[in-house]
């Protein structure tokens, strides 16, 4: 179903209706500030699981990352941040990074690395907030499956006729960008990019 969202002046009963959607286990397509991504409920395992079967990979294998709403709510799911790390991360978020930091015990399981790590998201998108912040917890947060046709990652419209058949919902937001989010490992004292994408910070 294709849901359309102002992007900048999200509607409530609409959101309302993505949160008991999430709740009930849903598998939705949603914008952030780069690509739009797929996701559910951090705490729903089953749709998780249908999550990978979509993009037909193993549960295992999959590389999940999730979107929370700001600094203090990454707190919760991360081991201790360090002061140089937080102060980076203050200058970055909300922003177009995913953050690969040491995972909580607050993580399910099946979001963790084999490293026990975790890769975080603060979106600068009004949707995205608007969902995370009425949901009280994070959603999960990864790419759509790789296709030819580069419009899939960017026109809602495009992108209901490749999945809306897969998922409860496609939320049109508008049209979204093309590069993904650039990839930071903060586990290992230095910042290393692992994946340059939208992001232009200066790590070095």
């Amino acid at each position: 179903m294709l849901l359309s969202i102002h992007p900048q002046n999200p509607d409530k009963h609409k959101i309302k209706l993505l949160i008991e959607a999430l709740r009930d286990g849903a598998v939705i397509i949603y914008p952030t500030d780069t690509i739009y991504g797929i996701g559910c409920d951090i705490y729903a395992q089953k749709a998780i699981e249908k999550i990978c079967k979509i993009k037909q990979i193993q549960t295992k294998n999959a590389q999940f990352s999730f979107i929370c709403p700001d600094l203090s709510a990454i707190s919760k799911y991360t081991k201790t941040i360090s002061t140089p790390t937080f102060r980076i991360l203050k200058n970055i978020l909300p922003g177009p990074y995913t953050c690969i930091l040491e995972a909580s015990k607050e993580v399910p399981k099946i979001l963790k690395t084999k490293r026990d790590t975790v890769g975080i998201r603060v979106p600068d998108h009004p949707i995205c907030q608007h969902i995370i912040e009425a949901l009280g917890n994070p959603i999960v947060s990864t790419s759509l499956p790789e296709i030819e046709d580069v419009d899939y990652l960017t026109d809602p419209e495009v992108i209901e006729e490749y999945y809306g058949h897969l998922v409860d919902f496609v939320v049109d937001g508008g049209i979204g960008q093309i590069l993904a989010s650039t990839v930071v490992d903060f586990t290992g004292g230095t910042p290393e990019v692992i994946r340059m994408g939208a992001g232009s910070f200066d790590f070095s």
